[in-house]
Parts: structure tokens; C-alpha cells; sequence
């Protein structure tokens, strides 16, 4: 990339969108800043300039990318961030900035697996009396409340930062930050006697380590499956693509 410095903007908060900005900030003829939703208190900060909080919807975030004189963007926020990634195409089309979305894999169900996929969180909890009494939930902090009436079973509820009410009455709280091994997610699930486990398909490998161990110990898994994302927007599966786009985008 040769000429003046180029301004990158990475919508970030995920391992990719951290690696990808220690890969970026290597090169001296980029300025790369990454924006953080702030949701979570103590995150995992990457290399180069951080930005927390909102822009204020698409017209904040075009006004942002105008005044920063950003040069490219790249969304490689989570996959269950919907409401960002359809800000940052209307923004980037308002403002003629290229946009590449970042979109990890999501899983997908092998040999073995029981996985009963569903398309929100209320019918994820439409689906557990059917499948168990004890519930592994790891769909984050946020959320709970979906699952709030279900009074008659047992949850453990993984997140980061500790969830507020409202959340089921019965439920034990785990403060956990990935990556997780097989192995120890399959005790976790047998010392919890868990017997159906509830998940978002986020994809990547750091927290995919409890669809095996659900695998083996022949336990249901709940899916819930990924929001809409903007379409007609190039996509990269990871941080070497993103490089690649970027390399061609700006010469």
C-alpha cells in the first residue's frame, strides 16, 4: 500500500477483528482504529488506536467515517450483532467508504450431534421442556429475560460480566472467558448434570469445544441460529482475507 497514510476503521470486539488489527498496525502506512460496543467492562483491547461506545446509529457513524477521513471499513463485529452491521452499510454507502464484512463460518452439525435449531432466543426457551431439567446456557449475558418464566428448571448461565435480572429463578452463574477445551467443558457438564445445552451459532473454534463434549455425552443442543446480515456487501472469512481485500482496495 504506497502513498499517504490510509485511515482503517475496524468495527471490532471478536479474536478476528483483534488479530486483524495487530496485523494491520504492523504496516507504517496504516492508521488503524478499532471501535468497541463497550458492553463488556474489562475487554480484550487490540492494537492501535480503541474507540468505546455507540456512534449514534448510521448517520453518527457516517459522520464519524466523513470527519475521521476514514479510508476503508471493515465489520468484524460478532455475528449476533446485527443492528452494527447494517449501520455500517448504510454508512459506508453514504459516504462512498469501501466496507468488507468479516464473517466467521458458523458450525455445522456432524455425526452424533442433536442440535434442534431455532431463530431467537423466545424459541430456544419454547424448546427446553421438551429436551432437559438442567440447563447449560451460553448465550451471553444478555438476553435472559426470554427464558425468565420457566420457573420448573435448573440453569447455568456462562457470560463474561455477571447478567442482571430478569433471569430464570433457578440459576447459578458462571464468570468464564474462552477459549474452553473439550475437556473441560465435559466435565463441567457432568458435574452440573447437565442434560441439554443452549447456544448462538457464533461459530469460531474458542467456544466450540462444548458442541463436542454435548456430542459425547449425548446431550441435545439448541441452536440459535444467526440474525440476517446486509447483503451485497464483499465478505472475508477471517483476518488473511481481510488483508487481501484491503491490499486490493487501496493499491
Amino acid at each position: 500500500m504506497n502513498g499517504a497514510v490510509r485511515h482503517i476503521l475496524i468495527l471490532g470486539g471478536t479474536t478476528e477483528a483483534r488479530r486483524l488489527a495487530a496485523d494491520l498496525a504492523a504496516d507504517p502506512a496504516l492508521r488503524v482504529t478499532s471501535s468497541l460496543a463497550g458492553r463488556v467492562a474489562e475487554p480484550r483491547l487490540p492494537a492501535g488506536r480503541v474507540r468505546i461506545g455507540g456512534f449514534g446509529g448510521p448517520e453518527g457513524l457516517a459522520r464519524w467515517l466523513r470527519e475521521q477521513q476514514v479510508d476503508a471499513l471493515i465489520d468484524a463485529t460478532h455475528p449476533f450483532a446485527g443492528t452494527i452491521s447494517f449501520n455500517a452499510a448504510r454508512a459506508a454507502a453514504a459516504v462512498r467508504v469501501p466496507l468488507l464484512a468479516v464473517r466467521r463460518p458458523g458450525w455445522v452439525a456432524g455425526p452424533g450431534d442433536d442440535w434442534h435449531p431455532v431463530g431467537s432466543l423466545a424459541e430456544a426457551a419454547d424448546a427446553l421442556p421438551a429436551l432437559g431439567e438442567r440447563v447449560f446456557l451460553t448465550t451471553g449475558r444478555m438476553g435472559l429475560a426470554a427464558f425468565a418464566h420457566l420457573e420448573d428448571r435448573w440453569f447455568l448461565v456462562r457470560s463474561v460480566d455477571a447478567p442482571e435480572p430478569p433471569m430464570p429463578p433457578r440459576t447459578e452463574i458462571l464468570l468464564d472467558r474462552g477459549p474452553f477445551t473439550p475437556e473441560g467443558e465435559a466435565d463441567l457438564l457432568r458435574r452440573h448434570r447437565i442434560d441439554v445445552l443452549v447456544t448462538k451459532d457464533s461459530g469460531a473454534a474458542a467456544t466450540s469445544a462444548k458442541l463436542t463434549a454435548a456430542r459425547e455425552a449425548a446431550i441435545p443442543v439448541v441452536v440459535v441460529q444467526r440474525p440476517p446480515a446486509p447483503s451485497g456487501i464483499p465478505v472475508a472469512t477471517g483476518p488473511a482475507e481481510a488483508v487481501e481485500w484491503l491490499t486490493r482496495t487501496l493499491g
